[in-house]
């Protein structure tokens, strides 16, 4: 009888994790983008809903979920936000979109992105943000579209970027970038106006022929 209890306990135990796990796994995605919230400035109230005592995001405004309350797409971009970015983003482990274009985002882009296995769109153009385009970027193996442009990016343009497969479109221009534009894997079709008005770029980088991090700091 004792053994029949115990492998009762058992199942229930296992029962009551495989229903919390779902919900440990959505608080700790609320927990991230909540962290994004309190280090931002919302003049228009636009994250408002963003209420860190609900079960989960996926009710939140600007969220949107999968069918296993996952957050897969992040849209602020137009929303006269300010304020920097926070390292808890890498932590969306199936996050598709993260759209925060046009608004005035300032500090660097955390090397934690690079986490975001899912991510197919990173769009952080016309902001202010400013630092290195961290190489761990590179990592985003699903990535199709990187639109950096319009900020204040300084440094290489990461190498490792052009061992993205999917990467479609890539804009860095008008920045401070510096050093040659990679011209191989992904960048071999990406045309060179997509990198103009960054007086520091040396032009397309010439195989074999020059130090790729020249006069470039």
């Amino acid at each position: 009888m004792a053994a029949i209890d115990f492998l009762v306990f058992v199942a229930l135990t296992v029962l009551s994790l495989s229903l919390l796990l779902p919900e440990a796994r959505a608080n700790s995605e609320g927990d991230a983008l909540y962290a994004l919230r309190r280090s931002l400035s919302d003049p228009d109230k636009v994250l408002q809903s963003w209420d860190p005592n609900l079960v989960n995001p996926c009710t939140w405004f600007h969220v949107t979920c999968n069918q296993d309350n996952r957050v897969t797409r992040v849209d602020l971009g137009n929303s006269n936000l300010s304020g920097h970015l926070v390292p808890e983003l890498g932590k969306l482990e199936h996050l598709q979109y993260l759209e925060l274009y046009k608004n005035n985002i300032q500090g660097s882009i955390p090397a934690e992105l690079g986490n975001l296995k899912s991510l197919i769109s990173l769009d952080l153009y016309n902001n202010n943000i400013s630092g290195r385009i961290p190489p761990s970027l590179g990592n985003l193996k699903s990535l199709v579209f990187l639109r950096l442009n319009d900020n204040q990016l300084n440094g290489p343009i990461p190498k490792s970027l052009a061992s993205i497969s999917t990467l479609k479109l890539v804009d860095v221009s008008n920045n401070n970038l510096c050093g040659p534009i990679p011209t191989t894997g992904s960048f071999e079709h990406i045309p060179l106006n997509n990198f103009e008005n960054n007086p520091r770029l040396e032009g397309p980088e010439l195989q074999g022929l020059a130090s790729y991090d020249t006069n470039c700091s």
